[in-house]
């Protein structure tokens, strides 16, 4: 039976008169390049989340027509591709409104701060688009090391410190490098987290974290001080979770500012 003559259920007219505001598929696994601000692209594997609304007389939609369009867009995709992706979504599948969002981890190579030996930090973020807003939203995950101003000033030694992770959303029209968003989160912290490290590394970074001890809410306001400076962001949401090493919880704090939209 030739294509033209199977039957497209999807299209039947459906009775119940309910809208659904979004509607397409999740959670794809996706080899992807992003642009790299240094290497000008990275081949790194995402999840995708592509969604549009359908209207209430349809049935269903076309699931495989998302697949269709990310293909189109295998050979790259950044922050300038995500109005075409959109527009695509809605051309393709007669929707109103279409919704893209893709998680990847991102890599930069780092010099170690003595030995200058050099290897890959991740950090993993999220690109979200909808044809609804006109522009785009980026987060990104950066670890990093907080060191405890009150520990060290009541101890006659030494300090409890903790892996912390800040989390910078940031909306924007224009493109923004992920190496500047990790810049400011690395740069708000007592001190930035290394892949590999010598013992000369170590050293310096102990004493480097010792020398700048930071609160948690020192750290959400040294970030957003910067975000505020950064050219081209309208709004930004910065959070800090400290993961506390003599406590059982987390110390956790979060700004949210609108700067233009």
């Amino acid at each position: 039976m030739s294509r033209e003559h199977l039957k497209d259920i999807q299209s039947e007219f459906d009775e119940r008169n309910l809208p659904i505001n979004q509607v397409g598929v999740k959670d794809i696994s996706y080899p992807v390049i992003v642009l790299d601000k240094i290497g000008g692209e990275q081949h790194t594997v995402a999840k995708v989340n592509m969604y549009v609304d359908l209207p209430h007389h349809f049935r269903g939609t076309h699931m495989s027509r998302f697949i269709e369009i990310l293909n189109r867009y295998r050979t790259g995709i950044s922050t300038t591709k995500i109005r075409e992706i959109l527009r695509d979504m809605q051309t393709v599948l007669e929707a109103e409104s279409a919704f893209f969002e893709i998680t990847f981890p991102y890599f930069i190579t780092k010099s170690a701060p003595v030995s200058k030996e050099q290897a890959k930090m991740e950090y993993i973020c999220r690109l979200v688009g909808q044809s609804s807003v006109p522009y785009y939203m980026l987060e990104v995950k950066v670890p990093v090391l907080s060191l405890c101003p009150c520990s060290k000033e009541i101890s006659e030694y030494g300090a409890h410190n903790q892996r912390s992770i800040i989390t910078i959303q940031i909306k924007a029209h224009e493109k923004i490098w992920i190496e500047d968003i990790v810049a400011v989160a690395e740069q708000s912290a007592s001190s930035e987290l290394y892949s590999i490290l010598k013992r000369d590394d170590e050293k310096y970074v102990t004493e480097r974290a010792y020398e700048k001890p930071m609160f948690v809410e020192d750290m959400v306001r040294s970030a957003a001080e910067k975000l505020i400076a950064l050219d081209g962001v309208l709004w930004f949401s910065v959070e800090s979770e400290n993961m506390e090493s003599i406590h059982n919880h987390s110390a956790y704090a979060r700004i949210v500012k609108t700067l233009k939209l």
